[in-house]
């Protein structure tokens, strides 16, 4: 007998918040000012990190994708003589704690819908917490959250599956009372390894065959998702 859904935890970018609608346009603008307006450097900063900056768009295999925050500026430091990683990553951060973001779906009652339920509720992003929390709070929704955690809060990053861990410790739960939610590879092998179910969405980069095989299901976007708990509870 499968286990009764008793919470839900959330990668954000490219889950909660469509990637290309938020960080495309961001990225180009990012390594812009961070090239003091010199294209052809920007150029070239945007390829260590697979990002087309003359088009805005980033390769699907991007380190941005999925990656954490340090690992983008390993990846990233290299174009700018005399930074070190731990700046870049202080630069990224502030840079993308303004981000504007794109809601996938109407955050606000999508997540109420699912608090109504009974549902404890989290985000585990390969982001850092600070912007994490900042992007949350801009959205409105930090209120029906239970648990929000960062590839910097001490449990590491996806695909190991130790916020996801924290997350089903902090609220006594069973791993297999939770689902977890996301748009990339990482998200679900992380799922997995917690011992969770796993939902695939396509509001990232990545297509239905990448995620299908890692994936109880796929999705469009998280506004399917109270349909499909509708479904599986009248099995």
């Amino acid at each position: 007998m499968t286990a009764p859904v008793r919470a839900m935890i959330f990668d954000k970018d490219g889950t909660l918040f469509d990637f290309r609608t938020t960080w495309e346009g961001w990225a180009a603008g990012f390594l812009r000012r961070a090239c003091k307006g010199d294209d052809a450097h920007a150029i070239r900063a945007g390829q260590t990190i697979g990002f087309d900056y003359a088009r805005a768009v980033f390769a699907k295999d991007s380190i941005a994708i999925a990656g954490t925050m340090e690992d983008i500026a390993t990846a990233l430091t290299p174009a700018f003589p005399g930074r070190s990683v731990a700046e870049m990553v202080d630069i990224l951060d502030t840079e993308a704690a303004h981000a504007p973001q794109a809601e996938a779906v109407a955050l606000r009652p999508f997540l109420t819908d699912l608090r109504a339920r009974g549902l404890r509720l989290g985000v585990a992003t390969n982001d850092s917490e600070a912007p994490a929390i900042a992007h949350l709070a801009a959205a409105g929704v930090m209120d029906l959250l239970d648990f929000v955690a960062g590839a910097d809060s001490g449990f590491g990053g996806k695909p190991a599956p130790g916020q996801l861990l924290a997350f089903c410790s902090a609220m006594d739960l069973a791993p297999e009372t939770v689902i977890m939610v996301g748009d990339s590879q990482h998200d679900l092998l992380a799922g997995r390894a917690a011992g969770m179910r796993t939902v695939g969405v396509l509001t990232g980069m990545a297509s239905h065959s990448d995620l299908a095989p890692k994936a109880d299901v796929v999705l469009p976007n998280i506004g399917a998702i109270p349909a499909w708990l509708d479904e599986i509870a009248a099995r």
